[in-house]
């Protein structure tokens, strides 16, 4: 089976960066596992592409069918989750699954799979820099951004549950110390 690597934090923390540059190093054998959530597409998003975007009733009918490895509701009727067909995808590739999932999510996952996993928590240097940043995306209304704060509140109490935290203060920095985690990790094999 492949390994499973998990980056997980708060939004707005910069995973989706850190997952950039995880993708365009070859040496880590990294496939990104696409979520899936009920939420409508933001900005250029694309079915299949950044997210499998299914209706609340599809979530629903494979959350009965016992489709997804983990699924969450992160916000009030909000789900994201991760398919099994995802990981049986890129097992078949011989590849590592990269995850970029809820906290909770990363858990249960982390609960499964035991030590084929490693799970990577970044956090924002601050909350009110975590904040900036979600303002300067553009993305969201103060409504949904007072939501996200309020959220990652919650989900930095679980940073103890991860094998390694990192402060995404200096990109670069960053970048290579995950990168040093997951080599390490895959040379555990």
């Amino acid at each position: 089976m492949s390994r499973i690597i998990i980056i997980s934090g708060p939004s707005g923390t910069g995973k989706g960066t850190v997952i950039e540059h995880l993708m365009k190093d070859d040496s880590l054998h990294l496939s990104f596992s696409i979520s899936a959530t009920n939420r409508a597409p933001r900005g250029q998003e694309k079915h299949g592409v950044e997210y499998y975007f299914l209706s609340d009733q599809e979530f629903t009918d494979n959350i009965a069918q016992g489709l997804f490895i983990e699924y969450v509701e992160v916000y009030p009727g909000r789900y994201y989750g991760t398919l099994k067909s995802e990981l049986n995808r890129v097992d078949a590739l011989g590849r590592n699954l990269l995850l970029d999932i809820d906290v909770e999510g990363a858990v249960q996952v982390k609960e499964l799979y035991k030590e084929q996993v490693l799970t990577l928590f970044l956090q924002p240097p601050s909350i009110e820099t975590l904040k900036e940043r979600l303002e300067k995306r553009g993305t969201e209304t103060a409504e949904l951004i007072a939501s996200r704060l309020e959220r990652a509140a919650y989900e930095l109490s679980f940073a103890d549950k991860f094998d390694r935290t990192f402060v995404n203060d200096h990109l670069d920095v960053c970048v290579e110390e995950v990168k040093g985690a997951i080599r390490a990790f895959l040379a555990e094999q």
